[in-house]
């Protein structure tokens, strides 16, 4: 499945009438356009297997192992749901966003699913140290106004540690208030997905919003965007035009290992026709 033209058409509609406004700090902007991620998702080749006149999305990837559910009717605070199943070599995982996380956050995630695991290992602390934010021991960190908080937390008897952020209300005599949103991802989640969502967590640069968008918190700080509506929905399609590229490129790479690799042991290959 890839983005029509008509799904394209009416993101723009969406967006040709808003005047943009630079939304900070991310962690309080808002949810933003859901189809920054599953737009991003489709580009890259994932299908729709929920109902279409459900509100419920389910989105699976093609190697049919990964799959993200958005349910705006949840009855519990994870509205998005991000699992990999397990396989032979590699563990199964899973993930959960928040109501009111941006989906410009969480596309960074998506984002980083979809592309070829970076070589060298980023450390979401040292991302967040660099942004400015307060490291509290070694564990967490949190930013200058004390309202969103990442933290790597271990329990009795696992051997891995999972990781947590949360964005609250001040709190008044304790250390948090009111929750906003959260994300949660089990200890298996690959590292790289972590420090790509903690990456754009921790990004200065303002996101757009629309001057009745919804946004978190009250203290959110808006001004008018040098950035036109059409320069948004440009972004929008360059970006899935990106991953459309990155997406045929690695299934040339698939295709192309597959006929080069080795056979297995106690195979015999065919001998080629004459």
């Amino acid at each position: 499945m890839s983005v029509s033209e008509r799904q394209l058409a009416a993101f723009a509609d969406t967006h040709a009438w808003r005047i943009p406004f630079d939304t900070t700090p991310r962690h309080l902007a808002g949810p933003g356009d859901a189809r920054h991620v599953t737009h991003g998702l489709a580009a890259a080749g994932w299908t729709r297997t929920s109902d279409p006149l459900s509100p419920e999305i389910v989105l699976r990837g093609p190697d049919h192992r990964h799959s993200l559910q958005f349910d705006p009717q949840s009855a519990t605070s994870a509205w998005w749901r991000l699992r990999a199943e397990p396989t032979d070599t590699e563990p199964g995982w899973y993930a959960e966003f928040g109501e009111l996380v941006p989906a410009e956050i969480l596309s960074g995630l998506t984002d980083a699913l979809i592309a070829p695991t970076p070589a060298q290992r980023i450390e979401p602390f040292q991302v967040l140290e660099s942004a400015g934010w307060l490291l509290d021991g070694h564990n967490a960190a949190h930013t200058p106004d004390a309202m969103c908080h990442v933290e790597q937390r271990s329990e009795r008897g696992e051997s891995t540690a999972y990781w947590h952020v949360e964005t609250c209300e001040p709190g008044h005599g304790t250390a948090m208030g009111r929750r906003i949103w959260h994300a949660w991802f089990d200890g298996r989640t690959p590292a790289h997905l972590v420090s790509a969502f903690v990456t754009a967590l921790a990004d200065t640069a303002p996101l757009q919003r629309g001057m009745y968008d919804r946004t978190a918190h009250h203290s959110v700080v808006q001004k008018p965007s040098p950035l036109t509506p059409e320069q948004i929905v440009e972004a929008h399609t360059a970006r899935l035009a990106g991953i459309r590229r990155q997406a045929r490129a690695a299934h040339r790479r698939h295709r192309l290992d597959a006929v080069t690799a080795p056979p297995r042991a106690g195979t015999v290959r065919s001998p080629a026709r004459r």
